[in-house]
């Protein structure tokens, strides 16, 4: 069997962590960050953990890890 490609834009985009959940990093804090109110930039910092319906896609997205 040929070894299976992992998608480029998941590699960028989500982490598994060690209990194999999918985090990924909140949408909408790239540019225009003006047109945000100080308590939507506060409570989107860091990570999310995404749910697992979703989690199981990315997972066969990437299919030896991250």
């Amino acid at each position: 069997m040929p070894k299976l490609k992992t998608k480029s834009s998941v590699k960028k985009r989500f982490k598994i962590t060690a209990s194999g959940k999918v985090t990924h990093g909140v949408v909408g804090k790239r540019h225009r960050l003006m047109s945000h109110n100080a308590k939507y930039i506060r409570q989107n910092r860091g990570t999310d953990v995404i749910s697992d319906p979703d989690a199981r896609i990315i997972k066969r997205w990437a299919p030896y890890g991250l």
